[in-house]
């Protein structure tokens, strides 16, 4: 299941809601067809109606039908099945399809595997869950740190960035 937007609201008293859509045409996000939760045990309906000045999507969803009812979908994320997204082009893939992929070195060396990507604000982060530690490892998502990603061989390259901590012990030494 891939993650496509996420109710952040209601909008007026008719029962729509605002969405925040990580489609990558924003107003689309009602073409994939019924949307679910991520267990796929409720379905969503949207009919899209129209952008926000701020980017925010205004829908309707199929038996919302005021305010309350809206309210009450905040917060609810709306997924699609990996199988309805149209196959990326040579050079793009879908976040989904990194995890589980093998992080190396650019040696060849393992590193871990992709666990997730992540987006705290300030930028996509893979995340690398490394053998034999219990925490994982946040990589800048940027050509410098993941110059490459190769799917089909079910590997990604990553330049491990140096930490604050190293920084400091090689300028005394």
């Amino acid at each position: 299941m891939i993650l496509l937007g996420r109710i952040v609201g209601a909008h007026g008293i008719r029962g729509e809601v605002l969405v925040h859509s990580f489609a990558e045409v924003p107003e689309n996000i009602g073409s994939y067809g019924p949307l679910s939760d991520k267990a796929g045990t409720r379905t969503f309906k949207l009919r899209v109606l129209r952008m926000t000045p701020k980017g925010a999507i205004v829908a309707r969803i199929t038996g919302i039908a005021d305010r309350n009812a809206a309210e009450a979908m905040k917060g609810v994320e709306l997924y699609v099945s990996r199988d309805k997204l149209p196959e990326p082009d040579e050079d793009e893939f879908y976040y989904a399809d990194l995890v589980g992929l093998a992080a190396v070195a650019p040696d060849g060396a393992p590193i871990g595997e992709i666990v997730a990507v992540q987006n705290y604000g300030a930028g996509d982060l893979i995340e690398i869950r490394i053998p034999g530690r219990k925490d994982t490892e946040l990589v800048p998502f940027a050509d410098k740190f993941v110059p490459e990603v190769d799917i089909a061989s079910g590997k990604v390259v990553v330049v491990m960035p140096v930490s604050a901590a190293d920084d400091d012990k090689n300028g005394q030494e």
